[in-house]
């Protein structure tokens, strides 16, 4: 496998915990912040995503290749690669216009029509879709794709990744400090804001003695969020932590009392599946979320929810769960078991690798020693990012989808 990608840590030339996915990384020296410089920064990763992915199919490398969103931008060299007898995957795990609706708050009509367009070219170019729950699945039915071409693989971290441990009974080990964490990236859609907010509203209901609430990550509203911080007074009890690796983040959600989900109810929101949540759930962390529809099947009785996403709710949800340990104790036994017995990468991998199974059979029949390799790993000789990444060598990125 090659993973093309913005760059990373300059000194990692293969993906830490694999033994032969190559990385391919490309420079980024502008991030957009509106239309003109986002359309700059898609068009520059555009070339150089050309250029690797022509380079591997020259040199024999690109079987097949795996193309992730957002931005829909990709369709042409997917044309490029059918042309060929490559097979072209879509990974489809972010609503392209949705995600701008929500960053922007009053959308251009304009982009908007653009962006629908291009997820439209991007899921009718593919040979097959990769949906990352049932909500993504009927959006692209719903742009003409054949339902026989998506396939449903949810993204989540596998039980081999987290660390196990068998605490006491939270009924009997109740933490003197309670942490009630945000995992994740400080995006404008992520709501971060709300959960700043909520920490202001949990000090009038139950003071600053007996908590504490950690932000877990980084983004491009991190200055404003630490500023929010300072304003309110709030310093004693919430916490920044920037990224973490992989022990860092189960020792974390390990000794968490409550994990916040603040996304807010919009289209976006409600049709994805957090990946934070997901995380919480493989630690047996009760979730605190407003009632979206695919957190609701993810979490189930996992969670507990509220109907707006006013930070006054998620403050006194928080509160009810800090005052009942029976009551987190019994929802750190179902979210356990849903990320058991459902979630968890294990029982999503059948279902990737088998696409795969299909779409290579042909070619890899003609190579001599190839293979397509058993579940629970990505296929060789993919030339782009592997489905499932959790919490990267050099920092926790989570997001939704």
């Amino acid at each position: 496998m090659t993973v093309i990608a913005p760059r990373g840590d300059r000194s990692l030339k293969v993906l830490p915990g694999s033994q032969r996915t190559r990385l391919r990384p490309y420079p980024v020296f502008l991030y957009g912040s509106g239309v003109a410089s986002f359309a700059a920064e898609f068009v520059w990763s555009f070339l150089w995503i050309t250029v690797r992915l022509l380079a591997e199919i020259v040199r024999g490398g690109a079987h097949a290749v795996q193309v992730c969103n957002p931005p829909d931008i990709y369709w042409p060299l997917a044309l490029l690669c059918r042309a060929l007898g490559r097979p072209w995957v879509f990974d489809h795990h972010d609503l392209s216009p949705e995600v701008y609706v929500a960053r922007v708050g009053t959308p251009n009509r304009w982009v908007t029509r653009i962006l629908t367009a291009f997820e439209w070219l991007t899921l009718r170019t593919a040979t097959e879709v990769i949906a990352t729950n049932e909500s993504f699945k009927d959006n692209d039915v719903r742009r003409g794709v054949n339902p026989d071409r998506v396939t449903v693989v949810r993204n989540g971290p596998a039980q081999a990744e987290i660390a196990r441990r068998t605490p006491a009974s939270v009924v009997d080990a109740t933490p003197v400090i309670h942490t009630v964490v945000y995992l994740g990236v400080f995006g404008p859609q992520d709501n971060v804001e709300g959960a700043v907010l909520a920490a202001d509203a949990l000090t009038r209901l139950r003071g600053r003695g007996d908590w504490r609430f950690v932000l877990a990550g980084d983004g491009e509203t991190a200055p404003v969020l630490r500023k929010l911080v300072a304003d309110r007074g709030l310093h004693d009890v919430v916490e920044f932590t920037g990224w973490l690796d992989g022990p860092e983040v189960d020792e974390l959600l390990h000794n968490a009392t409550v994990g916040l989900q603040p996304d807010l109810p919009t289209r976006m929101n409600h049709l994805s599946t957090m990946a934070k949540t997901l995380e919480y759930l493989g630690r047996g962390v009760p979730v605190v979320a407003v009632d979206l529809i695919e957190t609701r099947r993810s979490v189930g009785e996992a969670g507990m929810y509220v109907p707006n996403g006013d930070p006054a709710e998620f403050a006194g949800a928080i509160d009810t769960l800090l005052t009942d340990p029976a009551r987190r104790e019994q929802m750190r036994t179902i979210g356990l078991a849903r990320f058991r017995d459902a979630l968890s990468w294990e029982h999503q991998a059948d279902a990737y690798v088998g696409v795969w199974r299909r779409l290579l059979a042909k070619r890899l029949r003609h190579t001599e020693g190839a293979r397509i390799p058993a579940p629970r790993a990505p296929a060789d000789n993919l030339a782009t990012t592997p489905r499932h990444a959790h919490a990267g060598p050099e920092a926790y990125r989570a997001d939704a989808p």
